[in-house]
């Protein structure tokens, strides 16, 4: 069995959500306090072994690329300054991970994104965390993924349970059987209605995959605006291969929401030590003053 050193995190998607702030500034760079979205997700990678991080953008995304890159200037400022705090975390950032950049020249969606890592990949598993999900747990998810992938030697998928009233909303798997808390697919369901189903396990955007994967992408007919989706292409494996889900039993912040991500940066600000209590003080008195009205 190869053990998983790779990690790609596509990154190529003009999100409209957030605007005006994303005209200049890349949706993966939003601050979680003072740590961007997208550093979490490397470290997420990190916690799980992987020493290669490829990173799928496109041309509106060049601030992703300068963050994990030196500046000389800045250091030197730090430096003289005698900040040195704050130099060592600066300078950590380039020893991070290898982290190699693949543009994506159209947004033509998640699939065309990873298939443009195909040769980087070539014959290895590899776990792939999307921008969007971080899920709180001292234990990370990925790591986790990655522990399941070498008990099963197959693909691994992320889910948690929906309501009846989301169900059309995602994609939907169906449960063959299951091992403990390893469970195997019966079936993937594109945005089926709630009625079509007894299923209320939702895919999200965390997954280890074996590199067969490619083949079956590239089986997959488009759809409209060609774009590939990923359920057709993981239906096809399934029908030739075990494909297993792990169901998610932590907290999960979708930063693609902006409640959500509000509510990601008031959980991690809690957390902070520099800041939870004069931040928990101001809650108190906040929501007080809120009461009254």
């Amino acid at each position: 069995m190869k053990k998983i050193t790779k990690c790609v995190i596509p990154a190529a998607w003009f999100w409209t959500r957030f605007l005006p702030a994303t005209k200049a500034l890349p949706k993966e760079m939003f601050p979680i306090i003072d740590k961007p979205v997208m550093q979490m997700l490397v470290e997420e990678a990190i916690s799980a072994w992987c020493t290669d991080i490829i990173i799928v953008t496109w041309r509106s995304k060049r601030a992703i690329e300068d963050h994990f890159d030196s500046n000389f200037e800045l250091e030197e400022r730090l430096d003289k300054s005698w900040k040195f705090d704050y130099l060592q975390t600066v300078k950590w950032l380039n020893t991070l991970a290898n982290i190699v950049y693949v543009r994506q020249p159209y947004p033509k969606w998640d699939w065309d994104a990873i298939l443009r890592t195909k040769n980087l990949i070539w014959d290895e598993p590899f776990l792939v965390l999307f921008w969007d999900d971080l899920i709180d747990n001292e234990v990370s998810w990925a790591k986790q993924l990655v522990e399941t992938y070498y008990r099963k030697n197959n693909p691994i998928i992320s889910t948690i349970l929906v309501n009846d009233n989301e169900v059309s909303n995602y994609w939907i798997i169906e449960v063959k059987n299951n091992e403990w808390d390893v469970f195997s697919v019966a079936k993937f369901l594109e945005k089926p209605k709630a009625s079509e189903t007894k299923s209320r396990y939702w895919v999200i955007w965390k997954y280890v995959l074996t590199p067969d994967i490619f083949d079956y992408l590239e089986r997959v007919p488009n759809w409209k605006d060609w774009e590939l989706r990923l359920a057709d292409a993981f239906e096809l494996m399934r029908r030739e291969k075990d494909i297993y889900w792990l169901k998610i039993k932590w907290v999960r912040y979708d930063t693609w929401s902006k409640i959500w991500f509000l509510k990601a940066t008031v959980n991690y600000a809690l957390k902070n030590d520099e800041i939870k209590d004069e931040f928990k003080e101001y809650l108190k008195e906040i929501v007080s003053v809120f009461d009254k009205k």
